[in-house]
């Protein structure tokens, strides 16, 4: 399937010279929505994955329909004081100041095989934070799955040594 026909580019947004990728086509789209959550698992169904971890808040949707593909428990990771119990914290540089993420401290066990999806590998920042955060808790990092790669911010550079599997790629 050609998900690249499906995928909405809106030129100038959020900003002036950024051509925005809209994902809500593809996932209204039922049949292009079902064969990209088919086509993303696939690598992973033999590798026996405990947990897909989905990033706030578009990765919750990859990341829950892997968990569900892969028969993985799901795991959110989210914004500072959006989880009820206690938490670890992981702070990361972006381009323009820094980010925080948490995660439930009992979330992960250790020797627990982790995937991480998301819906977007751009610059690799908030990538390689939830990876450090898995293997800062005894988690295995298994890999991670992107809908979407942006190969020209070159987010794999920030990502050595992890398996990476990407669907689409601008």
């Amino acid at each position: 399937m050609d998900y690249k026909k499906i995928i909405r580019e809106i030129p100038d947004f959020p900003k002036p010279g950024i051509l925005f990728y809209d994902l809500t086509t593809l996932l209204k789209d039922a049949s292009a929505f079902r064969s990209a959550m088919d086509e993303l698992s696939a690598p992973y169904r033999d590798k026996k994955i405990d947990l897909v971890l989905g990033v706030e808040a578009r990765g919750f949707i990859v990341a829950s329909c892997l968990a569900y593909e892969l028969h993985a428990g799901f795991i959110p990771v989210r914004k500072p004081g959006k989880l009820p119990a206690e938490s670890h914290r992981i702070s990361y540089d972006l381009e323009y100041g820094t980010d925080s993420l948490e995660i439930h401290k009992d979330a992960i066990q250790p020797g627990q095989q982790v995937l991480v999806a998301d819906d977007l590998l751009a610059t690799g920042g908030t990538a390689a934070a939830v990876g450090k955060l898995v293997k800062d808790m005894g988690g295995s990092l298994a890999g991670m799955a992107f809908l979407v790669e942006l190969e020209f911010l070159s987010g794999r550079s920030k990502l050595p040594g992890v398996d990476i599997f990407s669907l689409i790629r601008y």
